[in-house]
């Protein structure tokens, strides 16, 4: 129920930040494609979907678990997201300052729902 309340909010966030990607790119001057605005997106939706999953799981556990769980989310989604700024900047070579900033805003944006999303789960249900 928890994980349902919070992917439907994701998806909402994911579709004000696709429009809003979409028109930063058409009507400004920026060096970038919606299709990397696009890609990045999506990507940071899947990690942060893979750590309120793992989350979610350890809600139904003794606390001890739920702690853990709650260490192995957080912990997931930051080494997640450390090979997709690896892949992105190295690997990709998507360097310029436009990206870079398009990296950053994406990634604070889905970092702040996902302490959002479990910050408001054990303010519910504590440890």
């Amino acid at each position: 129920m928890v994980l349902r309340k919070y992917s439907i909010g994701l998806l909402l966030l994911d579709l004000i930040l696709l429009p809003a990607g979409y028109l930063l790119v058409t009507f400004t001057d920026i060096s970038l494609r919606f299709c990397e605005t696009a890609i990045l997106t999506l990507c940071f939706s899947a990690i942060v979907l893979l750590s309120f999953y793992i989350f979610s799981r350890g809600l139904k556990k003794d606390p001890a678990s739920q702690t853990m769980h709650l260490m192995v989310a957080v912990s997931v989604k930051m080494l997640m997201e450390m090979v997709l700024a690896l892949i992105w900047f190295f690997v990709a070579k998507k360097t310029f300052t436009s990206s870079l900033i398009l990296f950053f805003v994406l990634y604070l944006a889905f970092s702040l729902y996902s302490i959002f999303f479990m910050l408001n789960t054990l303010k519910i249900k504590s440890l």
